[in-house]
């Protein structure tokens, strides 16, 4: 069985070396959802809370929403660093608190504090569900990414093989020491 969430990220971005209008910088509303499998844990009778999925996704996807996306060989790059750096917001904005913490991955870079990522890929939605699953398969047990941006859409399914321990008074995974990090129960 499956428990879903799902997220709207509002961004901008643009198809570096791409021939039409997605060439220029512009701006999506987005739809995320992440659906993660398991069994139907007795105790709390679901498979993940679908408000802890929310947040251990929402750590990684925060980084995402109100955020320029550039591959990093966008020429627009070092210019708009250079635009952030002379207004003085490169570095963060005391009213920036929408961020998550960064990375660095093989896929994507975040860049919190100026509300960028920089990309490997040209973001496009097949982009962005590799790089949400490449954030997340250690976290939650994923089956499916789905994202939606404007007209465009796309899907990926994964194995999944894996259960998780999970408390059984609130459904959390367990840490590694079997202690449900929400609630203190031990295993």
């Amino acid at each position: 069985m499956r428990s879903i969430t799902t997220f709207d990220i509002q961004y901008a971005h643009r198809f570096f070396g791409f021939q039409g209008e997605a060439q220029y910088l512009h701006g999506h509303t987005g739809l995320l959802t992440i659906e993660v499998e398991d069994t139907v844990d007795p105790g709390a009778n679901f498979v993940y809370p679908c408000n802890e999925i929310k947040k251990t996704a929402w750590d990684v996807v925060r980084n995402f929403d109100h955020a320029l996306i550039l591959r990093e060989d966008d020429p627009l790059l070092p210019a708009i660093l250079a635009v952030y750096e002379k207004q003085g917001i490169k570095d963060g904005h005391p009213q920036n608190k929408m961020k998550g913490p960064a990375f660095k991955t093989e896929l994507a870079s975040a860049y919190p504090d100026c509300r960028l990522v920089v990309t490997k890929e040209t973001m496009t939605v097949e982009g962005m569900i590799k790089i949400v699953y490449d954030l997340l398969k250690d976290k939650l047990n994923i089956a499916k990414i789905t994202f939606t941006s404007g007209v465009n859409a796309a899907t990926c399914e994964f194995p999944v093989g894996k259960s998780v321990d999970r408390c059984p008074l609130c459904g959390v995974a367990l840490d590694e020491n079997g202690v449900c990090p929400k609630c203190g129960y031990k295993k």
